[in-house]
């Protein structure tokens, strides 16, 4: 897998210095739920930006800014009929999200900028939940390499159809495999063995994650849910 080293420089509007200062100034018309949200995630996007060296933390540190930009929406939708739990909800952030991208900048910012490195991830069995499934011994799985190809189909059919909230489940749907294998300890701190996939699902949240908090703010008139766990006095 190729190497995604990407980082908006200082003076892009999605630098996160230029995002904390738009945080700044619009946040007084902010509804609580958006105010927190949109905090909690600068924090934790501000920290991984400081963090040069160590892949793994600088992961971790994106998906915990990504969890509080989208926690809110995922816990709202508890009750919906999504068969596969958080990783099947992801679907209601990132509908949403496309709604309000007129501009067309997570499609061009996946498949313009890094369609290479995506296409190489989506393709990886390793971070396939099914691959592991049945590694693990769960009953159902041995046709994992079946559901990969099929997966590959799916991603080409949503190309063609520009269906950006479909690409990004999908893509999603390997990082969080990735993120379960750090989080649960099920890989070893700056392994080898997975290193390009960190490094790659590094880069790729922390181009997306600056998008995904921009176009929250862009749009505070939506009605953000209350994150879980709120401010309480």
């Amino acid at each position: 897998m190729l190497v995604m080293a990407y980082r908006y420089p200082p003076g892009s509007p999605l630098h996160h210095e230029a995002l904390k200062a738009k945080q700044r100034e619009l946040r007084g018309d902010f509804p609580e739920p958006l105010t927190l949200r949109v905090h909690r995630a600068l924090s934790w996007l501000r920290r991984a930006e400081a963090e040069e060296s160590d892949e793994d933390v600088r992961f971790i540190l994106l998906w915990i800014g990504f969890n509080a930009a989208y926690a809110g929406d995922v816990e709202a939708s508890r009750a919906s009929s999504a068969a596969e739990g958080e990783r099947g909800l992801f679907q209601t952030f990132f509908t949403t999200l496309v709604s309000f991208d007129g501009k067309h900048r997570i499609y061009d910012m996946v498949w313009q900028r890094f369609p290479q490195e995506i296409r190489v991830l989506l393709a990886n069995r390793y971070v396939f939940h099914p691959f592991w499934q049945h590694h693990n011994g769960s009953p159902g799985y041995a046709d994992w390499a079946d559901r990969l190809e099929r997966s590959r189909i799916a991603i080409g059919a949503a190309l063609r159809d520009h269906d950006t909230a479909k690409i990004l489940s999908i893509l999603f749907d390997r990082l969080y495999v990735l993120r379960n294998q750090l989080v649960h300890g099920g890989s070893t701190w700056n392994s080898d063995v997975n290193r390009a996939q960190v490094r790659d699902g590094a880069a790729l949240l922390g181009c997306l994650l600056p998008i995904f908090i921009d176009l929250m703010m862009d749009n505070a008139g939506h009605e953000w849910p209350m994150p879980n766990y709120p401010v309480v006095e």
